[in-house]
């Protein structure tokens, strides 16, 4: 075997490893407050959409997000 035909061996290769992107939080803020507005809108319709604070006359809004009441724990009766 000359030189010209022996196999060539490289150095062992490290595995990469994957750097994370990093999140401008010039655009997260604006999606993270759009979406705790929601979730505060939401909140209120579920736990205080009744009596004197109410936005809608009657019980319908009530009546419909009765069963989610029970279920997080706020008390409608």
């Amino acid at each position: 075997m000359n030189a010209s035909n022996a196999p060539a061996f490289s150095a062992p290769v490290s595995p990469s490893l994957d750097v994370p992107v990093p999140i401008p939080v010039r655009e997260v803020l604006p999606w993270a407050v759009f979406i705790g507005l929601i979730l505060l809108i939401a909140i209120y319709f579920v736990g205080a959409e009744q009596g004197a604070t109410s936005i809608f006359s009657g019980t319908y809004v009530h009546e419909f997000v009765h069963d989610g009441r029970h279920l997080l724990g706020f008390p409608c009766h």
